[in-house]
Formats: C-alpha cells, sequence, structure tokens
C-alpha cells in the first residue's frame, strides 16, 4: 500500500457502511459481542502481523458491530457502558489481535473529551456519528517536539471566511486509528497558545494521513503520521479545553485504563499460547524421565506463577474500573488523583506480565516455539511496543509518591 493513503485509494475507510452500525443494547451483550468478534480475529492474527496485512475489513466489522459506541451515555442514545466492562472488551479483543484492540483506543478517548468539553449541540452531533458507526482516529504527539505535552500544531482563526472556523497547520505521529476513521482529532493551540481540540474529517482538503509505521511490534495499528496543510475546520468540530485542563476530570485516568486493558490483553494470549505449546507440542527435557512436558514440575510452577500474576492483573484492572465508575459527574482533585493512581497500579502489573508471559513463553515451550511458523515472538514485540507508550517506571513512582507524601500524578493524559 502506497505511504500516503487517500479518499481514492481507500474508499472503504473514508466513509460511512451502506448500512448503520448496530445498536449494542446491553454491556451483557456488548461482551458477547466482543467475545465473538475475538474468534473471528485471532483466526488471522499471526498471517496479519507476519505479512503487515492492515486490518480495514476486520476494523469495519468491529466498528459496524456496535461496540465502539457502547460508552456513549445513555441520554443520547447509548448505553453508557461502564468502563469496567470497556475494560474488558479491549482486553477481550487485545488477547485476539492486540494491533485491532489498540486501535479504538483513541476513538473512546475521544468520546470522553467530548463528553468533558463538548457543548451540547456537539455532543449531540459527535455521539451521534459514533453510534452510526462513524470511526475517531488521532492524529498523535509531534514527532520532534520536546515531549508528548509540547503542541506545536496550530490553529488560527480563518479571517477571510470571517466565519469563526480555523485553519490547521502541522504535522504529528503515533496517529493509532488515524488510517481507519472518519474523523481524525488532533491536539492545537490557538493564537494565544490556548490549547484545543480539533475535530477534523478525514477526507477534509490538506488533510493527509501516511503509512509511515514501521515498528517491529503492534505492525498494524498503522500508527504514523498525520499532515495538516491550513485544513479548514469549522468552529463547531473544535473544543476549547483550557478551562478543563485546569479542573478536576477523569481523561487521563480512562486513557490509562484502556492502555492497561491492552497490555492484559496481550498478556492473556501468551500465557494461552504458552499453555496450548506445552500441552500439545513440546518434548519434556531429557533428564526428566517424564513422558510429557507438561508433567514437568519447573514447567508447572512457572505456569502457575503466570496464571497467578494473570489473575491479579485481571483485578487490578478491574478494581481501577469500579474506582472510575465510582466518581461523581463531578469529581475533586482528590478523586481524580485516586483514579489515577488505582489505574496506575493496574498498568504496572499488566505491563509486566504481558512482558514476562510473552518471554516465558519460550523457555517453558522450548526450541520449537520459535520456529517462524508459528509467529509467537509477536506476542513479546507486541508487548514490548505498546507498554513504551508511557513508562511504568514511572507508574511506580506515581503510586510511592501518592502514599508517602500525599502527592497526585501529573494532570495529563499519559498518567
Amino acid at each position: 500500500m502506497s505511504a500516503a493513503i487517500d479518499a481514492l485509494r481507500a474508499p472503504s475507510v473514508r466513509r460511512f457502511s451502506q448500512r448503520p452500525a448496530q445498536r449494542i443494547a446491553s454491556q451483557a451483550q456488548a461482551l458477547q459481542v466482543a467475545h465473538a468478534l475475538a474468534q473471528e480475529f485471532a483466526q488471522g492474527a499471526a498471517g496479519r502481523d507476519r505479512e503487515r496485512r492492515l486490518p480495514f475489513e476486520e476494523i469495519e466489522r468491529f466498528s459496524h458491530s456496535g461496540l465502539w459506541a457502547i460508552s456513549v451515555p445513555r441520554a443520547y442514545g447509548g448505553i453508557g457502558a461502564s468502563w469496567a466492562t470497556v475494560a474488558e472488551v479491549f482486553k477481550i479483543v487485545s488477547a485476539a489481535d492486540p494491533s485491532i484492540g489498540q486501535i479504538p483506543q483513541n476513538h473512546f478517548g475521544n468520546l470522553n473529551v467530548i463528553a468533558n468539553a463538548g457543548s451540547e449541540e456537539q455532543k449531540r452531533f459527535f455521539f451521534g456519528e459514533a453510534l452510526d458507526g462513524a470511526r475517531f482516529g488521532n492524529a498523535g504527539p509531534e514527532r520532534n517536539s520536546k515531549n508528548v505535552l509540547d503542541v506545536r500544531t496550530r490553529a488560527v482563526p480563518d479571517d477571510e471566511a470571517g466565519d469563526g472556523s480555523y485553519l490547521l497547520t502541522g504535522t504529528r505521529f503515533y496517529s493509532t486509528g488515524a488510517l481507519y476513521a472518519h474523523w481524525i482529532p488532533s491536539r492545537a493551540i490557538d493564537e494565544r497558545g490556548d490549547p484545543l481540540f480539533v475535530y477534523n474529517r478525514a477526507d477534509a482538503p490538506g488533510l493527509r494521513v501516511v503509512d509511515d509505521w514501521s515498528s517491529f511490534g503492534q505492525r498494524t495499528t498503522a500508527s504514523g503520521s498525520v499532515v495538516f496543510d491550513r485544513v479548514r475546520v469549522p468552529a463547531s468540530q473544535v473544543l476549547h479545553v483550557k478551562d478543563l485542563l485546569k479542573q478536576p476530570n477523569n481523561i487521563g485516568p480512562v486513557s490509562q485504563l484502556i492502555q492497561a486493558a491492552i497490555d492484559a490483553g496481550i498478556a492473556h494470549a501468551a500465557v494461552r499460547d504458552a499453555i496450548e505449546f506445552v500441552t500439545t507440542r513440546s518434548r519434556p527435557y531429557a533428564d526428566s524421565g517424564l513422558e510429557r512436558a507438561s508433567d514437568d514440575p519447573y514447567i508447572i510452577r512457572d505456569i502457575g506463577n503466570l496464571k497467578l500474576r494473570l489473575h491479579a492483573s485481571d483485578a487490578l484492572l478491574e478494581r481501577a474500573a469500579g474506582v472510575l465508575d465510582a466518581l461523581p459527574e463531578a469529581i475533586s482533585f482528590e478523586q481524580m488523583a485516586a483514579a489515577s493512581v488505582a489505574v496506575a497500579e493496574a498498568k504496572v502489573l499488566s505491563t509486566e506480565l504481558a512482558l514476562l508471559a510473552s518471554e516465558k513463553l519460550f523457555e517453558l515451550a522450548g526450541s520449537a516455539s520459535t520456529l517462524a511458523t508459528h509467529n509467537l515472538d509477536r506476542h513479546w514485540r507486541n508487548a514490548r511496543v505498546h507498554t513504551l507508550h508511557d513508562p511504568v517506571r514511572w507508574k511506580y513512582h506515581a503510586v510511592g509518591n501518592y502514599a508517602l507524601n500525599g502527592t497526585p500524578p501529573p494532570r495529563h493524559s499519559w498518567s
């Protein structure tokens, strides 16, 4: 596929399906649909990773299922699914194919930004788009800025138009979901340096999505570049978030919960495949005197350790989601800090287990598990790449500093 993807080359990505997305009626149905899709996505996961075959058709089925709209509040036509259900859906799908699982992470994050900062008119419009099957991607952090919080993309008033619209200019990277999206939101600053969230139509003139993602893991997320060249954005598609960012909100903890759920899914996949390989393919070590590798006491001990850690990781993820679900509509800074710490704890465990399980798989399963035909190294590659999203060493710091000194974690989407 060429580097620049446009409407002519990928029409199925740039328009809605001819049929509207399914409407999920309950949280129980959401989990049932997620399990059914996961079974389907797991079948081709190794091949898609090996060949870097982008999952356009799978993403179409995923969003058409209605799962991408489960967080839309009931007041706007959705089911207002709990964050516990949202996290479970991400974990289920990511255990089947974590690239597909990661692609909607920014979609849910952006719906949450709209819930926190959008006007009533914007909420009705964008939530309606999501319910109809629209996918929100992301124009991620800038590649050459000082850090992820350094925003240099500019949105300046279109004085010639005189209708309150903006002209957006900049280049972004790590744009997970943009290649598959109908809407591509971006952070920007206005002429006064104030922060904005700008929601751009994917087919807007001057907007280019560039498939230049070349990481060794999460290969089919297509998390490459988005280029804005004086893209005209109506005022109705701009969220002014200066005041929001000074107020307590759940944006950071929600974003991090989804990241932790993806890592938990990778861990589940690695443990699952380790058990499957040991019980069906691995040979016992010659000195063991055993007939089956699955009877090796050292392998038994290590599988027990992985399962124990898996259950602990799931429990912390569920606990963190419960903290978020228990937050009132108007939260305090203290509640925001407690939620961030709870999610940080879950993120530490899911990160470390995803890496441990995807490495331990080979030690327990043996040399045959390294053969290219199995492509089991994708678990470690996916874990290693995705867990770099935000360094877990700073999660330890956040938890310890809060416990020792009562210091709240930083207030941004990476905390």
